[in-house]
C-alpha cells in the first residue's frame, strides 16, 4: 500500500473523530488528539517502520517547499530526497504540507504542520491539522472587552504585542485571528516570518456588501517561510524592515537576537506582533530578561515599558464539553502599568498588581470564571491554577 493510500485511511477516520493532532511512531499504533483528550486507534493496526516511511515521504511530496521557479525550484531535482537524506543528517524535520485527499468525492483535509523525529521506536511523526478558514475571535472564548483591547492594540502606529503560551495552546490560531481582522478591515502591509507558515492568508475577502461575493481585502500580506523564502529567521528579520511594513508578525521570538530586532522594530515605528513560550504575564518579563546580562535588564525594562501594548497568555486545558481555552490579558494602556513593566526586575509584585486592575485579566481568577460556569472541573481548575495551594 502507498504512503498516499496510508494518508487516505487515516483521514477518512481523523475527518469523523474532529481530530486535531496525529502521533505516529514505529511500530506502534496511532494515537489522536480530539476535544476530548488523547485517544489510540488500535483497529487500524500497528504502523510499521515501512508503512511509517512512506507516510513521511508522502508528506514531503507535498510539502510547501516551492521557491516560485527561482533557485533549485528551476533545477531537476529530487526534492523528497533531498528532504529526507537531510532529515537524516539533522534527524528533525519541521514543515507545512497541502492537505490530504481522503473523501470518495475530493474531499481534502486542512493544511497540515509537520514535525518528523527520531526516538526510540525509530521514526515518528506529529502531524497538526490545520484550520484552513481562519475563525473570528468571537470563536475563541476570548471576553468581548479583550477582544477590543486585542483589536484596539494592531491597529497601533507601533509597539510590541505578545502571544504566549506553551506548545499548542492555540497561539498561531489567536494571532492568525488578529491579523486576518486586520487585513480585512484596514489597509495595511503585512509581513509574516514563520517557520512553517500556518494559516494562508488571501488577497480578497468575502464582500460585507454582497452576499456571496468577494472582493479585495484593504490590505496586502506578504508571507514568508524560514527555509522556503529566507534562508533562515536572521535574514528575514534582517530583511523585514526594508519592505515598508505597517505591521510584522514574527512567529516566535527564539533568542536574544530576534528580541533585539523585534525591540528595533517597535522603537522605530512598526507594530510587531510576535509569540514566546510562558505562562503569564510575569513570566514572560522573566523568560525575556533571560535573553539579556544582568546589566541590560534596567534598559530592557525600560524600552519595554515604552513600546509593550499587550501580553496575551493563553493556554488549552480539558473541559466538561472538550477543550476550553484561558487566558491571562494585561493592556499597557496607562502609565502605571508601563512603570511596573520597567520596575519588574525589582520585584513582579507592582506587575502583579496592575494584572489585577479592571481591564486586565488575571490567569486564575479567569479560571475561576470558567469553573464557576460549569465549563471545567475543579480538579482541571486547581490544576491550571499559577498560585498553587500549600495544602
Amino acid at each position: 500500500m502507498s504512503g498516499d493510500d496510508l494518508l487516505k485511511i487515516m483521514f477518512q477516520t481523523c475527518q469523523q473523530k474532529g481530530v486535531s493532532d496525529i502521533q505516529m511512531r514505529a511500530n506502534r499504533p496511532m494515537y489522536i488528539e480530539t476535544h476530548h483528550g488523547m485517544e489510540a486507534l488500535p483497529y487500524l493496526g500497528v504502523l510499521t517502520a515501512d508503512s511509517l516511511l512512506k507516510i513521511y515521504k508522502a508528506l514531503l511530496n507535498n510539502k510547501d517547499d516551492d521557491s516560485h521557479g527561482f533557485g533549485d525550484s528551476a533545477e531537476d531535482k529530487d526534492h523528497v530526497q533531498e528532504a529526507f537524506d537531510k532529515f537524516l543528517e539533522t534527524r528533525v524535520d519541521d514543515f507545512s504540507c497541502s492537505g490530504v485527499q481522503y473523501g470518495e468525492n475530493g474531499e481534502i483535509s486542512g493544511r497540515l504542520r509537520i514535525q518528523a523525529h527520531l526516538s526510540a521506536p525509530g521514526l515518528g511523526i506529529t502531524c497538526r491539522i490545520l484550520n484552513d478558514s481562519i475563525p473570528e475571535l468571537e470563536s475563541l472564548g476570548i471576553l468581548p472587552d479583550t477582544i477590543v483591547s486585542l483589536r484596539q492594540g494592531v491597529l497601533k502606529r507601533a509597539g510590541l504585542c505578545l502571544i504566549t503560551g506553551p506548545t499548542g495552546s492555540g497561539k498561531s490560531t489567536t494571532l492568525a485571528s488578529l491579523i486576518d481582522w486586520a487585513r480585512r478591515h484596514h489597509p495595511k502591509h503585512i509581513v509574516t516570518i514563520e517557520d512553517p507558515v500556518e494559516y494562508q492568508y488571501p488577497f480578497d475577502m468575502d464582500d460585507p456588501d454582497v452576499p456571496g461575493m468577494k472582493t479585495l481585502a484593504p490590505s496586502i500580506v506578504t508571507q514568508q517561510e524560514v527555509g522556503r523564502d529566507v534562508a533562515n529567521y536572521r535574514q528575514g528579520l534582517k530583511d523585514v524592515l526594508r519592505k515598508a511594513p505597517h505591521i510584522i508578525l514574527l512567529g516566535e521570538i527564539r533568542d536574544r537576537e530576534a528580541m533585539d530586532t523585534c525591540l528595533e522594530a517597535a522603537q522605530t515605528g512598526h507594530l510587531v506582533l510576535s509569540t514566546l513560550h510562558t505562562t503569564g504575564a510575569v513570566k514572560t518579563m522573566g523568560r525575556i530578561l533571560e535573553m539579556y546580562p544582568k546589566d541590560k535588564h534596567a534598559s530592557i525594562l525600560n524600552r519595554l515599558g515604552e513600546i509593550m501594548i499587550f501580553i496575551h497568555s493563553q493556554g488549552l486545558i480539558t473541559g466538561v464539553h472538550g477543550r476550553v481555552l484561558t487566558y491571562e490579558f494585561l493592556n499597557n494602556n496607562d502609565d502605571s502599568v508601563g512603570a511596573a513593566i520597567a520596575a519588574y526586575d525589582r520585584g513582579a509584585s507592582a506587575l502583579e498588581d496592575a494584572i489585577r486592575r479592571s481591564g486586565n485579566i488575571q490567569w486564575d481568577n479567569n479560571l475561576l470564571r470558567l469553573h464557576q460556569q460549569g465549563l471545567i472541573s475543579q480538579e482541571a481548575f486547581e490544576n491550571a491554577k499559577l498560585a498553587k495551594s500549600d495544602d
